[in-house]
């Protein structure tokens, strides 16, 4: 599996939007997923030149979350923006990147990137709790390069 049309289907991209909607009605944070063929740089660079160009890090409280999968390449990488890295636990983003790991060595990108995407929400809501000012910032949609 090496095309990044290939890499879920329709009915799984469908799943991993209502994983990031479930998981933002309780949090003012906001999560993406972006997947791309394959990168020349190094996955977490990647990954944050993203996060820059898909205005990520407009958010009110700099509270995004990008999880980029390089798919031919096997890779993928984790991003936060600056809010949440002021506040959540230093260990936060190795755990969020377990969970999806565990699942995608198991071959299940889809359940990876759920579990992923829960994880991050589940932190989220801690420190960016949801309220009734706030407003879906970004597309819940999975981007694509």
């Amino acid at each position: 599996m090496s095309k990044v049309e290939d890499f879920l289907t329709a009915d799984q991209e469908q799943q991993i939007v209502a994983a990031i909607r479930h998981a933002e009605k309780t949090t003012s944070g906001e999560i993406r997923v972006h997947l791309e063929k394959h990168t020349d740089l190094d996955v977490l660079d990647r990954t944050r030149e993203l996060f820059h160009s898909l205005k990520m890090d407009n958010t009110i409280q700099r509270n995004g979350v990008l999880i980029y999968v390089a798919v031919e390449d096997h890779r993928f990488a984790i991003y936060g923006d600056q809010g949440i890295n002021d506040v959540v636990a230093n260990d936060f983003w190795e755990c969020t990147k377990d969970a999806i790991l565990s699942q995608f060595k198991e071959g299940d990108f889809t359940q990876g990137l759920i579990d992923g995407i829960l994880r991050a929400g589940e932190q989220l809501q801690k420190y960016f709790p949801w309220d009734h000012g706030d407003t879906n910032e970004l597309s819940d949609e999975i981007s694509k390069g």
